[in-house]
């Protein structure tokens, strides 16, 4: 059987996707078990044509051509050993595979507060990734109250949770996980995919290997920028946004490379460029760029790496690096270099105690005119 992609049929439509490289897709919406086949798609002109054949099955309900198979097993496949963390939606659990006691992070989604379409997002972008710096999915359910995905596990949890248990932190190994985030980063950015919620509890660590590797975790946020803009609503706390995140203008590949440049900031430092007495003011800061290098806070502090933090720091999107360029960067090149002073972590300690009781999940639109009359051109 053979159907051509323009002659649509009353049980779906088909809409072809062109893009700059001379490239198309085809996009089929709406399918039913009847529209089984081998779809041929034919290019004409007057120099001849072209054509390429697919067969397509359908297996069942999806979102968006996502296929994702929800199992209501889980507590006979899997038992609870501790609570890892939670987010604005969410709790992650370690649980223990029962028989082959394999550790694995599962991540519990309520299903009051977000519904399967978001739930199934996350899994279709989860599902067309594979890179050793981002985590993995191996699984998913549904019970009565959650929806249940079991990713891999990062043994070591959280990164600054790493850093302040082990100690001795250097720029040179700073340098170390920034370009490994930056290598993962770069592998999303290829994929014309935007992280959009790159901060430190979404940035893990894994050892069960010969060294600590570092992973990126929760895709919740992720979208994939083609030609069309995207402007995201934040919610939660505003402190690793960029600018045009907290406006509500369209976001780029390289609002994720800001994000990057405040986790730098952080981990020279121990605080927050932007952090303030509230979220308005905190949005406010950020938006007029408004930080700098206390001698206090950076003794002993190259004056490449704070150069390293404004070249990611700047207000305007496009004049950003891109992930690529900045792992170029010439101070990220210096690798783990010997003889480095250690770099103070004792603010850590309370950056990360202070980030746990942060919960707020008011959309950053709600004070969005607060932020236009303040940020007024200065007479």
């Amino acid at each position: 059987m053979f159907k051509v992609c323009k002659l649509n049929t009353k049980f779906m439509d088909a809409i072809v996707f062109p893009s700059d490289l001379g490239e198309a897709s085809l996009k089929i919406i709406g399918v039913t078990a009847e529209d089984d086949g081998i779809y041929t798609c034919i290019a004409a002109n007057d120099m001849g044509s072209v054509s390429s054949s697919a067969s397509l099955r359908v297996l069942g309900p999806g979102s968006d051509g996502i296929m994702v198979i929800w199992k209501d097993n889980f507590d006979s496949l899997y038992s609870e050993v501790a609570e890892l963390g939670r987010g604005r939606f969410s709790v992650v659990k370690k649980c223990d595979q029962k028989g082959t006691k394999r550790a694995v992070a599962t991540k519990f989604v309520n299903k009051k507060l977000m519904k399967r379409d978001q739930v199934t997002h996350e899994l279709g972008v989860m599902q067309n990734l594979q890179h050793p710096q981002l985590i993995g999915l191996i699984d998913t359910f549904e019970t009565a109250t959650n929806y249940i995905l079991v990713l891999e596990m990062a043994d070591q949890g959280r990164l600054l949770d790493y850093v302040v248990r082990w100690g001795n932190l250097t720029e040179g190994k700073i340098r170390l996980y920034l370009g490994e985030i930056l290598e993962a980063v770069q592998y999303l950015h290829n994929c014309r995919i935007a992280h959009l919620d790159l901060k430190p509890e979404n940035i893990l660590v894994d050892q069960s290997s010969s060294k600590p590797t570092i992973k990126l975790a929760d895709f919740g946020d992720a979208v994939q920028l083609n030609t069309t803009y995207y402007i995201h609503q934040l919610l939660g706390n505003p402190e690793f946004a960029a600018p045009e995140i907290i406006l509500g203008n369209p976001v780029s590949l390289t609002s994720d490379v800001w994000s990057i440049g405040v986790l730098t900031y952080v981990l020279l430092s121990g605080v927050s460029p932007f952090l303030d007495e509230s979220v308005e003011e905190t949005c406010l800061n950020i938006c007029r760029l408004d930080f700098s290098f206390p001698d206090d806070y950076f003794k002993g502090v190259s004056q490449k790496a704070k150069d390293f933090v404004c070249f990611l720091l700047q207000d305007d999107p496009a004049k950003r690096p891109s992930a690529a360029l900045t792992l170029q960067e010439q101070w990220l090149q210096l690798g783990n270099s010997k003889g480095a002073d250690s770099i103070d972590i004792s603010r850590l300690t309370s950056f990360i105690e202070r980030r746990k009781h942060q919960n707020d999940v008011r959309p950053i639109r709600s004070i969005k005119n607060f932020l236009q009359s303040r940020l007024l051109p200065r007479v």
